[in-house]
């Protein structure tokens, strides 16, 4: 069996990560840009100044996709690209930009994907305390309006959010990623009531000025994988799957806290019992704000965890893998069936249309002598993933697409440019793309809608 005749079928970028361009026409600065200037932050002290210079070289980027076949490119907009102090006065160079970027995409017959916000939070919102303000939920939907407005009449699929527990966790919880900071609960879990507000509230935003739009969400998290098929282990898996902790620079790194609320309209018990002390006064009366309608629930997975039954506390347990698992270059455990247990689980509890919004492998790329890149792992972990993902869609859940990470390689955030990702290679000294070995294999599974998994 292939996938669904509709299947989505494409790649993902992020706006910091390629665009470079950091401090030219107009654009203001962003948390990463800050962030990635400080010492000590990022490896080797790489910032996303230049990138991969989409910004410049973005026509031939589009003709890279459409030579691969792509027919959805997901990537997401510089907020302070259009507007420099997150509110306020708009950028029209900023605009300019995207409905360039755009238009080249629909040219090439390739479906645009706009992901609202990728984690380059304007600094001047930064100043004013970003998430933990009562009034960033309403800067985003006025954000939201402008894209709607400049771009809805040629793009119709959105994502509002780009892993909410990265940029609260990792900015906000533990401090490695921008901004850099170390908050406690009290900070932090009222953060994460404003991002779902402002998630809510630029959903009905895009169904009020796009017509005929599709609205998605893409939170993230390890899925779980039940150590057999005996149903005390699939149990145990679906209760850690969608438990909350309350460890302050890890609490966010769940799924129920993130997206029982954006589809279901309540958080879960697990999480109110340990964090409701936390959430800003009179919370409840965001709960239907919070709760619109989606299309698609998307979600970036590239690993999970196993979980057996246990009789503790918890009911459950993690299992170490073994010595010398396999892993990817960035050190992740590679885990193929996290892409039917995520899915799985996910659907079952959210019964909505479900989009892999990323996945991929950091390998040991480089140039061979011959001038080519062979990345026969990436290949594998691709086919081993999807042939899992396929398994998914044949058990029932209504798996609507994948979008591969990443078009090329790219500044990983607090990597550096250390890892790879992309089925184009890059040269970040001289901008040169070479294509991998990998481009050809996934349009191939493109071409034939997955059926030579």
């Amino acid at each position: 069996m292939s996938f669904r005749k509709d299947f989505i079928w494409g790649a993902a970028t992020a706006s910091y990560q390629i665009e470079g361009a950091a401090f030219e026409d107009g654009k203001g600065r962003n948390v990463w840009d800050d962030f990635t200037h400080a010492k000590g932050n990022v490896f080797g002290g790489h910032t996303g100044d230049v990138a991969c210079d989409h910004y410049h070289l973005f026509k031939q980027d589009v003709a890279l996709m459409k030579e691969m076949g792509v027919k959805n490119y997901r990537f997401s907009l510089s907020w302070a690209r259009i507007l420099p102090e997150g509110t306020g006065a708009v950028n029209q160079k900023g605009i300019d930009f995207y409905n360039a970027l755009i238009d080249e995409l629909v040219a090439a017959g390739i479906r645009p994907f706009i992901t609202l916000f990728h984690w380059d939070y304007p600094s001047a919102l930064q100043a004013k305390g970003a998430w933990t303000n009562p009034e960033s939920p309403k800067w985003f939907e006025a954000y939201t309006e402008i894209c709607a407005r400049a771009f809805g009449d040629r793009v119709k699929d959105f994502i509002t959010f780009n892993e909410p527990q990265c940029f609260i966790g990792l900015g906000y919880g533990s401090g490695v990623h921008a901004p850099g900071y170390r908050l406690p609960l009290n900070a932090t879990v009222p953060m994460s009531h404003h991002v779902l507000v402002a998630h809510g509230l630029a959903v009905k935003k895009l169904r009020e000025l796009v017509p005929g739009v599709r609205v998605g969400y893409a939170p993230c998290g390890d899925a779980r994988i039940p150590a057999s098929d005996s149903p005390a282990d699939i149990e145990a898996a679906r209760k850690s799957y969608f438990d909350v902790g309350d460890d302050p620079a890890g609490w966010a790194f769940n799924v129920s806290w993130w997206s029982d609320p954006a589809i279901l309209g309540c958080y879960p018990e697990a999480g109110l019992s340990k964090l409701g002390q936390y959430l800003p006064d009179g919370w409840e009366k965001d709960m239907e704000t919070i709760c619109q309608p989606l299309d698609f629930y998307a979600q970036n997975i590239y690993n999970g965890r196993i979980v057996k039954a246990a009789d503790n506390e918890y009911g459950y347990e993690f299992v170490d893998f073994e010595p010398g698992h396999p892993k990817t270059a960035i050190q992740w455990f590679i885990t193929p069936e996290a892409l039917y247990w995520g899915p799985k689980l996910l659907y079952e509890r959210y019964k909505t249309p479900f989009l892999i919004s990323e996945n991929g492998m950091s390998a040991h790329d480089a140039v061979s002598l011959d001038g080519k890149v062979h990345d026969p792992n990436r290949q594998d972990y691709m086919h081993r993933y999807l042939r899992e993902y396929k398994r998914a869609a044949e058990d029932g859940v209504d798996a609507i697409g994948y979008l591969a990470w990443s078009l090329m390689d790219n500044f990983e955030w607090a990597f550096g440019y250390f890892d790879r990702f992309g089925l184009v290679y890059v040269d970040y000294t001289t901008q040169k793309r070479t294509i991998k070995d990998s481009f050809y294999w996934y349009k191939e599974v493109m071409e034939q809608n997955g059926e030579n998994l």
